[in-house]
């Protein structure tokens, strides 16, 4: 067996203020077979991109690479001096970053971009360069391969601007190629596709490759091993058949006990009364743009909502980038003023926008946001951004704040030694925390969970469910929970609202949504979900597109999800605004099929759709 790379007692440290030395990558070593995938997994902090990094060449502002060897191909990397590095990066190694948007310029072309390492490196004339991007075109199942180079960024989707990551990457035809979280970013129904076609593209050109991920899920369908690491330590290094079948160490058992939530039925949460709602949203329209002639603003991203929260009680709300579920809970918080329907709270009708609510109404319902970095003052204390809600909703004196905040700590599971701390002291959970502890300062009857776990690591996000789900026991909290993720949604929530471009499309329990009959679009979101073995993706089918039919629709909007759907009837779904209806189960779909057409279609054919983002 050919070893193409070969890593030993890799050290990397970090200067800190003081000028002394952390390690934070603490003897490293392994090796790769030409054509063998490595997954490098473990949360944030772990070490997985500083060392992915390192086979660059290249540390972060402020590490250095301390010792160690790294050998790719005949190269031995830290050997190299300034021009070396040069000729070793882009064409012995490239990357493939999370963030392809941030990656490409805005301001050029596609080709010329994709082209461009393999010009710098002489490796190929700007002829073959752009034959050789068209035959990875192909490869990598991009729409219109003989046109899309001639493209801007912005003119391409999320999950094709990242294939075209891979084309830039492969054009040099590299000995190893490393991906950092390609798909984190993704869609759940765009990243089975992207990753369907990395693979393929993986296999038949032998490359050798590095992912880097904290999904393990999406690692067992990529990777012929796994390293496990964490604190810059390597923990398991196995094959990823033994490794999801038996791993060895605690903290690799805590990765895969958090890849699978626990299901709320076995979370043994008191029953609950379903008396008058704490919130009750109906008729809802809301959109951004200048109103038609009907009154109703030009671009619709919310239409037809309706739906109904108790107190105690968690709604789920799920759907794709773009579907409206962060536009609902700003309607909600009175962010923006709904065009059309009615929101109330306790039976009381709120005012549409900010203006209109009582500081009462303000404190009543409290917003989370995903992004905890840049939700929280980094100029100011943990201490000081808990107080803020404190005064503003309660007139507590200045001992009874103190102790509020380390109640709230407290009850976030933090310790109270973090309230002199500013937020860039702070992990990634840490500040999650805090985030969701401000929104207890007031004491809300209902929280709206803006994507909270979805910028975390599969463990740390595991523990905030786990406080989420506490926090209701104790405390009879009611959520608003957005995710794009079905299988956190199912560990915490009584109900599920399916959002498809802004149309309710299905409305059911966690139960009901993990078996037919389901909305085509739901049973495109939970068919989408890796299982955490080894073999998924190659069942999945390959998903196609329809053609659309060419007749005009009828007055009315049509079927949002029309045009994705592998089951529309043609002169009808084309032609008629569907009804909503309710199934046997109890779940209340948006479409023309009946329950038992569905039921049939779905129970035994597997649906064939597609993602237009893909």
């Amino acid at each position: 067996m050919e070893l193409l790379v070969e890593v030993k007692g890799l050290r990397v440290v970090a200067q800190g203020d003081d000028g002394g030395e952390t390690t934070i990558v603490k003897d490293v070593g392994f090796s790769l077979a030409k054509g063998e995938v490595l997954a490098l997994i473990g949360e944030s902090g772990s070490g997985k991109t500083t060392i992915a990094l390192s086979l660059l060449g290249y540390a972060r502002a402020g590490c250095r690479l301390a010792g160690g060897s790294i050998r790719v191909g005949d190269t031995q990397v830290l050997e190299l001096d300034a021009a070396g590095l040069r000729r070793l990066r882009g064409r012995t190694v490239a990357y493939i970053a999370q963030s392809a948007a941030a990656a490409f310029n805005p301001s050029r072309r596609l080709m010329e971009q994709i082209i461009e390492s393999a010009l710098i490196h002489g490796v190929l004339t700007r002829q073959e360069a752009e034959a050789r991007a068209l035959q990875l075109f192909r490869e990598l199942a991009l729409p219109d391969p003989e046109h899309i180079g001639q493209r801007y960024p912005h003119q391409v989707s999320g999950g094709q601007l990242q294939r075209l990551m891979a084309a830039m990457a492969l054009i040099t035809d590299p000995t190893l190629v490393i991906l950092d979280e390609p798909t984190t970013a993704l869609d759940v129904t765009t990243q089975i596709e992207v990753l369907r076609v990395f693979k393929q593209v993986v296999r038949e050109r032998g490359v050798t490759a590095i992912y880097v991920s904290h999904d393990l899920a999406v690692v067992a369908q990529m990777a012929d091993r796994i390293l496990v690491l964490n604190g810059g330590e390597v923990y398991e290094n196995r094959r990823t058949e033994r490794l999801l079948a038996s791993a060895r160490h605690p903290y690799t058992r805590s990765l895969l006990a958090a890849a699978r939530p626990e299901p709320l039925t076995e979370r043994g949460l008191p029953t609950v009364e379903t008396a008058a709602p704490v919130l009750e949203v109906k008729d809802l329209v809301a959109g951004y743009g200048p109103s038609g002639a009907d009154g109703l603003p030009r671009y619709r991203v919310l239409e037809g909502i309706d739906l109904r929260i108790a107190a105690g009680q968690a709604l789920g709300v799920i759907g794709e980038s773009g579907s409206g579920k962060s536009t609902l809970a700003r309607v909600i918080a009175g962010l923006l003023p709904p065009a059309q329907g009615s929101v109330r709270l306790g039976g009381e009708l709120l005012p549409p926008g900010l203006e209109g609510r009582t500081r009462e109404q303000f404190r009543r319902v409290q917003l989370v946001y995903q992004n905890a970095d840049t939700a929280l003052n980094p100029a100011h204390s943990v201490e000081r951004i808990l107080t803020r809600p404190l005064e503003t909703y309660h007139a507590f004196d200045k001992a009874t704040r103190q102790h509020k905040v380390r109640e709230l700590l407290d009850r976030v599971q933090l310790p109270a030694s973090l309230a002199s701390r500013r937020p860039g002291e702070l992990s990634g959970g840490q500040k999650q925390r805090v985030n969701l502890a401000r929104a207890l300062a007031a004491e809300p009857e209902l929280i709206l969970c803006d994507e909270v776990t979805s910028a975390l690591d599969t463990v740390v996000g595991a523990a905030i469910l786990d406080l989420l789900v506490e926090l209701r026991r104790e405390l009879g909290l009611a959520y608003l929970f957005i995710s794009h993720d079905i299988s956190t949604v199912r560990s915490l929530c009584d109900e599920v609202l399916v959002l498809y471009a802004g149309q309710p499309v299905e409305l059911g329990t966690p139960a009901t949504l993990q078996h037919p009959p389901l909305h085509p679009y739901t049973e495109l979101l939970t068919a989408s979900v890796p299982a955490l073995r080894q073999g998924w993706l190659e069942e999945q089918p390959v998903r196609t597109l329809l053609p659309l039919a060419s007749s005009a629709p009828a007055s009315g909007r049509l079927c949002s999800f029309l045009q994705r759907c592998p089951v529309r009837r043609e002169g009808r779904c084309d032609r008629v605004p569907p009804r909503p209806q309710t199934l046997a189960g109890g779940n209340r779909i948006l479409c023309h099929h009946d329950g038992e057409t569905l039921q049939r279609l779905q129970g035994g054919a597997v649906l064939h759709s597609q993602g237009v983002r893909a």
